[in-house]
């Protein structure tokens, strides 16, 4: 028996990888089940589950997210049964390999795209035909050598998880905090071969269809055949998610979006920063102005939801540089803005600059930067608070009509103010009932910025009523004047009862 098995950060994330493997093993795949878990489930119950299959031997596919869980189940097989013989392989375990503690609890681990070598592995395994190696790096392929994987998402995938696909492989760009960036450019599926899955998908039933291409609007020409495949098929249910390059645009990539209807687009977005040093310090090119006037015209022309990301921590970057990219990404509008925080990727281009710019990452998983030579521990918390409230209240669409009035001119001054108000008046950033973050906004603006508090309390009952939540907002406590005197109100009919 050969379980292919992985600890996705959600049930609704259906494991593409496992199935890539899976479909490529060929005559052995009599022989293999895929099993999927959570990071949630505890190691101990996911062991329990593994073992009474009785296998003899597990693959486990290795994530940013999933390193210290993976970890603790493969240490309690081995402990348990140590004749089952452990494959480690994906991202994390492809770089810096030995040096991970998973390292020493495997008994192979196969590096890169391993779509074919976890097959081979697999087959001089049962036939008693062992490597010799511990780590085993897998050979380039070609695209046309796979089977494709799709028809192994079933009907309970179809109906209740995320349909992850990919037209393509690779990406042509540099950016360093991507491991991307190690790839030569960007391989293509064929088209014909592509669609025809998709075909088959379709007519079974999926109609969430999240790309996985880093550059899904790079050869225009795929681009357009793929959206046509997809208007042809379109229903209320269908629900399109990519990632794009944000100054790629042509006019007639632009007539077709305009043709899809609203809530059957998302457009991932990738900024990570507007300041031009930066940019070169990573290695990144983009033409800033072009993407702000896309940014804006797809805003206005389409009915895609457009998700825009920053990333702070970046090598060079400063807190006033990165205000100034929030400022000019928020003047264009996109739906919500992703507030990243640098995380060393295993692999990564990015670590050239760690003594230059003295970047301190964590050393736990996922790794997220601590400080750098511009960039104190101090403020990266802050940023990391700005950007759970930033969550909250902006990319909720629960303030869409009151935010306005808190961010006034200055947006990312204004809301770093905010919060450093919540965080000093909760010291929480999760957890915090909807109801209460109402009043906390309100009381909020009356002191950071009362000159628009009547105008923000006058929109935020639209936002209220829009939310469906129960009772009356006029008994929202969303003065902080008010609760005070309600207080001293209240201590001083006390005082009086206890004279009577």
């Amino acid at each position: 028996m050969i379980i292919l098995s992985t600890l996705n950060a959600k049930y609704i994330h259906a494991s593409l990888g496992l199935r890539y493997l899976y479909a490529n093993l060929a005559e052995l795949q009599n022989q293999a089940r895929i099993c999927e878990y959570t990071i949630n489930t505890r190691p101990i119950d996911i062991v329990e589950k593994l073992l009474e299959q009785t296998p003899e031997i597990i693959g486990f596919g290795v994530y940013i997210w999933n390193c210290q869980e993976t970890l603790e189940v493969i240490a309690l097989i081995k402990r348990i049964a140590p004749q089952i013989t452990i494959v480690l392989g994906g991202p994390e375990i492809s770089y810096e390999t030995e040096q991970q503690s998973l390292f020493e609890h495997a008994d192979f681990v196969i590096t890169g795209a391993a779509d074919k070598s976890f097959y081979q592995l697999c087959k001089d395994i049962l036939t008693e035909n062992r490597p010799t190696k511990k780590i085993l790096n897998s050979k380039p392929l070609q695209l046309k050598e796979l089977t494709l994987p799709y028809q192994l998402y079933n009907d309970e995938d179809l109906k209740q998880r995320v349909m992850y696909i990919e037209a393509s492989r690779g990406c042509p760009f540099k950016c360093e905090f991507c491991l991307s960036a190690l790839d030569k450019t960007s391989y293509p599926f064929e088209l014909e071969r592509f669609l025809n899955e998709m075909e088959t998908l379709y007519q079974r039933g999926a109609r969430h269809f999240k790309f996985v291409d880093r550059t899904f609007n790079l050869k225009i020409k795929t681009t357009l055949q793929i959206l046509d495949f997809f208007l042809e098929r379109m229903s209320n249910d269908l629900f399109l998610h990519f990632e794009v390059i944000p100054d790629h645009l042509p006019n007639k990539l632009k007539e077709k979006l305009t043709l899809f209807p609203e809530g059957s687009l998302q457009f991932e977005v990738g900024i990570q920063t507007f300041n031009e040093q930066v940019q070169t310090n990573i290695s990144r090119k983009q033409n800033n102005q072009k993407s702000k006037d896309n940014l804006i015209w797809l805003k206005d022309n389409t009915n895609a939801h457009i998700h825009a990301d920053l990333i702070f921590g970046l090598p060079g970057e400063t807190l006033q540089t990165f205000s100034d990219s929030f400022d000019q990404l928020y003047a264009c509008r996109p739906h919500e803005i992703q507030m990243g925080i640098l995380k060393r990727l295993r692999g990564s281009p990015i670590i050239r600059h760690t003594e230059i710019f003295d970047l301190r990452f964590s050393p736990i998983p996922p790794y997220s930067i601590l400080s750098t030579n511009t960039v104190d521990f101090t403020t990266m918390q802050r940023i990391n608070r700005f950007a759970r409230y930033w969550d909250m209240i902006a990319n909720s669409g629960r303030f869409s009509k009151s935010l306005p009035f808190l961010l006034g001119e200055n947006p990312f001054d204004h809301f770093l103010k905010l919060t450093d108000w919540l965080f000093k008046t909760t010291e929480q950033t999760h957890k915090i009932n909807l109801k209460r973050l109402y009043e906390l906004v309100s009381q909020a603006c009356e002191e950071l910025f009362p000159e628009v508090h009547l105008a923000l309390v006058e929109a935020m009952e639209a936002d209220y009523l829009r939310s469906k939540l129960k009772g009356s907002f006029k008994r929202l406590e969303l003065s902080k004047k008010e609760v005070v005197e309600k207080e001293t109100q209240m201590k001083h009919s006390m005082r009086q009862q206890r004279h009577l």
